[in-house]
């Protein structure tokens, strides 16, 4: 693993170029482009490949960034997609990730390390960046994130490991705070 640090930079215009490095060819999983949560099914499935990427670079335009770019010097590796809850409507659907109380939080939704940088504990090293940079522009003092617990022996696949893993939060500072699932904690990070 390299020591070089991993930092960030909010996604936008400028930084649309390195966001697609990142995402490959196919925008992460299947055409998604961290739309996922941000869309219904039917919408996101409609948009598949070019219509969700041009939804992501719409929102990439806005003040407000949909998430950030991770980079070892100045090599773009990483993505991670957030936002206010209310950003995604699939996400307020959800029976699985129903709002565990009403203490309002930045969701961070979509965890991404390019290939060839996997298993290189960055994971843990991205989310601790994120949290920098959202204790340095937001005002919402609480993180939360949907990551997956794999099960003892198996490793989490691209589809449902999106979210994250459990064990990279914890080793961020991150804390359960409940656990719809066996599989599925809810974990938060405080601000302030």
């Amino acid at each position: 693993m390299s020591t070089a640090e991993l930092t960030v930079k909010p996604l936008s215009r400028e930084t649309w170029d390195d966001f697609e490095t990142v995402m490959g060819a196919n925008g992460g999983a299947r055409g998604c482009w961290c739309m996922h949560w941000r869309l219904s099914m039917q919408e996101w499935m409609e948009g598949k490949g070019a219509g969700n990427k041009a939804a992501m670079r719409k929102l990439a335009a806005r003040k407000t960034p949909p998430g950030v770019v991770g980079y070892l010097d100045d090599d773009p590796i990483a993505w991670c997609g957030f936002g206010d809850r209310s950003d995604f409507p699939r996400m307020q659907r959800s029976a699985l990730l129903k709002p565990v109380d009403d203490e309002p939080v930045i969701s961070l939704t979509c965890l991404l390390i390019k290939k060839g940088h996997r298993g290189e504990g960055r994971s843990a090293q991205l989310i601790a960046a994120v949290c920098d940079y959202l204790g340095e522009t937001c005002e919402t003092g609480t993180i939360e994130a949907y990551p997956v617990e794999p099960v003892e022996g198996r490793r989490a696949g691209p589809d449902n490991a999106m979210t994250g893993i459990a064990s990279a939060f914890l080793a961020a500072g991150f804390t359960e705070v409940a656990r719809p699932r066996t599989d599925r904690p809810v974990m938060r990070y405080s601000l302030r």
